[in-house]
């Protein structure tokens, strides 16, 4: 049975992103001597995971380390979610601990309910217990059928980073306690073959880069680089501003610009009489250029509405493609084809493969290192000096088909006319997917709420897929 604490009314609690580092750090650390048992918990090197692509579902994956006998854990890389959780059928630990009700940390972590009178000898099972909901984004959340599971504290570890950035490896010989949230089989319904839950990195109090920083004072930073290869992994990073080396000895984390992070302060867990700010990551996108030449938008779809939460410029790793509101999608694609088919691209479309509705003879088309050679598209952001440039390798997708098709498609898609997120809250004008992030170095710096980005890293002779893990044991 479930009873709602009256204080969420069923609703996600507000991000706390505000309270000081060092309370939070005594927080944790004295909570977890209490539900946990004693295992010392060191100051160790900062975080890093393989991302893996998986190829059927475009889902980006990280590897992590659960239960009191480490196992490793595949889990959906959810850049915008709140915390992880994990399948708990079957979940094997003798040192999970369930967070009591009515106490400090079910206030911090912002229980949606509690659980009675299950009294069953499993994680999934708990009386006055904390509970959390298990989000899918590949699964309708249907209001009134939401399914809720109880929140856990157990043991977490990840790869770890060498002091000169450049190697990961091998896992944390002390892992940690960590606040993560139980799911159930069905919740895995959508996500690719043997992942067994989600990694949030989103603004929330208990996501991986919040809570690892207040456990170990890492600084609050996390950064990906998202493979563009078919077989070799990208790498995420928590707990450390740099030095990242890749292929060649470049260090990514220089140079970089640097856009501010923004708050959406209606998320899809507000109500009309109650908002809650979204644990998403906004940028400030200002306008659009193809070839140079800024293409004409409506500029209110470019802004946060703060009554519902509708526009502005979204970033995700659950989107495979960049989403565009219907107006701008049409006016990027109108501009792209204008461009491309002028001098020197010189390009005729041909007929669309979907999703895409712009696409070229393959056969027709130059590449370079840095992809296709098309109209660069730049999105400039809240200065003009102030650039994402999309370049063809992340702008142009190859669909080969068997015995069919041979093109290259400009790998936007056409989200309609603001969809809305939830019943009280709208959708972003422009979802920047996880293709358009390929090669390109993002770091979150969650102390300031800005983003570094470095635009495609294959001009500068090196790639996301070129960073180092040290070869397994055994």
């Amino acid at each position: 049975m479930l009873t709602h604490h009256p204080q969420h009314s069923n609703q996600m609690a507000m991000p706390k992103l505000q309270v000081p580092l060092l309370f939070l750090f005594f927080f944790f650390f004295f909570v977890f001597l209490a539900l946990t048992p004693s295992r010392a918990q060191t100051f160790g090197p900062p975080l890093v995971s393989p991302v893996q692509k998986d190829a059927s579902t475009l889902q980006y994956i990280i590897t992590a380390y659960l239960q009191s006998q480490p196992q490793e854990t595949k889990l959906l890389l959810d850049l915008g979610a709140s915390y992880i959780w994990i399948n708990c059928d079957g979940y094997n630990s003798s040192s999970y601990r369930h967070i009591p009700c009515t106490t400090l940390l079910d206030e911090f972590v912002g229980c949606f309910a509690c659980l009675m009178n299950c009294r069953d000898s499993n994680p999934n099972c708990g009386d006055s217990v904390c509970v959390l909901k298990p989000e899918n984004p590949f699964q309708p959340s249907i209001s009134g059928n939401e399914q809720y599971a109880p929140a856990l504290v157990d043991y977490f570890s990840m790869l770890t980073l060498d002091n000169t950035g450049s190697i990961g490896g091998p896992s944390s010989s002390s892992p940690f306690t960590f606040i993560f949230s139980c799911g159930y089989k069905e919740n895995l319904e959508g996500l690719a073959r043997g992942v067994t839950g989600s990694a949030g990195l989103g603004r929330s109090s208990i996501s991986i880069p919040v809570q690892a920083s207040a456990i170990f004072h890492y600084p609050r930073y996390f950064a990906l680089c998202l493979s563009g290869s078919k077989t070799r992994p990208g790498a995420a990073f928590v707990g450390t501003k740099g030095p990242y080396k890749f292929g060649r000895g470049i260090d990514l984390s220089k140079p970089l610009a640097y856009t501010p992070l923004l708050l959406n302060p209606v998320g899809k867990y507000s109500y009309p009489d109650l908002k809650k700010p979204s644990s998403e990551y906004f940028i400030g996108l200002t306008s659009i250029k193809v070839n140079g030449k800024a293409v004409a938008l409506n500029q209110s779809l470019l802004a946060i509405d703060s009554g519902n939460g509708s526009g502005g410029t979204k970033l995700s790793t659950v989107v495979p493609y960049t989403q565009l509101e219907t107006s701008i999608y049409k006016a990027v694609t109108e501009a792209f084809v204008k461009a491309a088919a002028s001098s020197p691209f010189n390009l005729t479309a041909t007929k669309p493969v979907q999703p895409f509705s712009v696409c070229y003879p393959a056969g027709n088309v130059r590449t370079t290192r840095a992809g296709p050679t098309v109209p660069a598209i730049d999105l400039v952001m809240h200065r003009n000096d102030v650039v994402w440039k999309i370049l063809g390798s992340n702008s142009m997708v190859r669909v080969a088909e068997k015995g069919g098709a041979d093109v290259w498609c400009l790998g936007f898609v056409d989200a309609g006319v603001r969809p809305k997120t939830s019943i009280f809250a709208g959708d972003p004008s422009i979802v920047i997917g996880g293709y358009q992030m390929e090669d390109n170095f993002l770091q979150f710096d969650l102390e300031s709420m800005r983003l570094g980005f470095s635009s495609s890293v294959l001009s500068r002779g090196t790639s996301c897929a070129s960073f180092r893990f040290a070869a397994k044991k055994g």
